[in-house]
């Protein structure tokens, strides 16, 4: 995907006294134009803001909407609010983001933005910081939602320059002056070693990102990697980390088999290469629960129900809108807002 492309519903074009063009059998800008005894440019007018009108003459258009029961068109409502009903959303689009999971961030957005009665602008990763100067500068929309963000994510130093609301969904190193949720990833991976642990098993492998997520320094890779490791210090157990592709997959499985006779414990934090690694152990013929897996994030299709921390992107990116909602209102907070880890126990983990 390259450029901006515009979701869900479009803002049509708005000339001055065509507020209500395409409405049949509705009440139109001529009808209150009559019932107020003024010119249909006046109510134009009075509904945009764009000229001065006398308070008698609004306040008797505005007697003669509401006794018609007119509703301006979207355009026209955002013309008076001087607001274009438009939040931005940069989607990460990557040859190792798991597409699938992106989009369950981006539909979810759309879903809320909707509520709002707000329309959507997609803009890729890759237009970085420049793309949110463009936004700004053009005055494309409202605010804006950021995705897949970086430790030391260039965006940030631009979105504290820029006088637009945004939100990011991650967390970078730097959070002064910023707005963020994310799910606690943390927590997430720290949570799935002690449930292992519980189980008492003292030899545990991590199958991470690809290794270009951990090489640029995603923040949800990292600290879910942050939580392991530091659980796996607290409970004693050996522990190692195994950055996958899709196309690595079986290798890092043939490798752990063979170097690790008592590996008893996965935790799987990619969904792209589950199946691959899946398979590799079952040529072996070991399945789940041997080794015992846990899961962080969503199962693929096909794969059997297992011990899992679920994604959950449909809260975190309602969430997301809400608050740069009340950013635009003007009375949004700023600060992190983490969502609790809910580890699921399948049969795939005994207990």
């Amino acid at each position: 995907m390259s450029g901006a492309l515009r979701t869900a519903h479009p803002v049509r074009n708005i000339t001055s006294n065509r507020f209500d063009e395409g409405r049949d059998n509705a009440v139109r800008i001529s009808d209150v134009a009559r019932h107020a005894g003024v010119s249909p440019s006046t109510v134009s007018y009075v509904l945009s803001g764009k000229r001065s009108i006398s308070e008698t003459t609004r306040r008797r258009v505005r007697r003669s909407i509401e006794a018609l029961g007119y509703q301006p068109h979207a355009g026209a409502r955002s013309l008076a609010s001087r607001r274009t009903n438009v939040i931005a959303l940069v989607v990460p689009l990557r040859e190792d983001v798991h597409v699938p999971v992106a989009m369950r961030f981006a539909v979810s957005v759309v879903t809320a933005a909707r509520l709002h009665d707000y329309d959507v602008l997609l803009l890729t990763q890759g237009e970085g910081p420049d793309g949110l100067r463009r936004i700004a500068a053009g005055a494309l929309a409202d605010g804006v939602i950021v995705m897949d963000v970086e430790s030391d994510d260039a965006r940030v130093p631009v979105l504290r320059s820029l006088d637009l609301p945004s939100v990011l969904i991650g967390v970078p190193e730097d959070t002064d002056d910023l707005t963020c949720v994310d799910l606690d990833f943390a927590a997430a991976g720290a949570a799935c070693v002690h449930h292992l642990a519980d189980l008492g098993h003292t030899d545990i492998a991590f199958i991470g990102q690809p290794p270009s997520v951990y090489e640029r320094r995603t923040g949800f890779a990292e600290r879910t990697v942050a939580g392991f490791e530091a659980a796996a210090a607290e409970r004693g157990v050996h522990a190692t980390l195994h950055p996958c592709a899709p196309n690595t997959a079986s290798k890092v499985a043939k490798e752990l088999l063979r170097d690790r006779p008592d590996l008893s414990g996965l935790i799987v934090h990619n969904e792209s290469s589950l199946m691959w690694l899946l398979d590799a152990f079952a040529d072996q013929g070991r399945t789940p629960p041997d080794p015992e897996t846990a899961v962080i994030g969503p199962l693929p299709a096909g794969v059997p129900p297992m011990t899992q921390v679920d994604l959950p992107a449909e809260e975190v990116g309602a969430r997301a809108v809400d608050m740069l909602m009340e950013q635009i209102e003007g009375h949004g907070e700023l600060g992190i807002t983490l969502l609790e880890p809910r580890l699921t126990t399948r049969k795939n983990t005994a207990v």
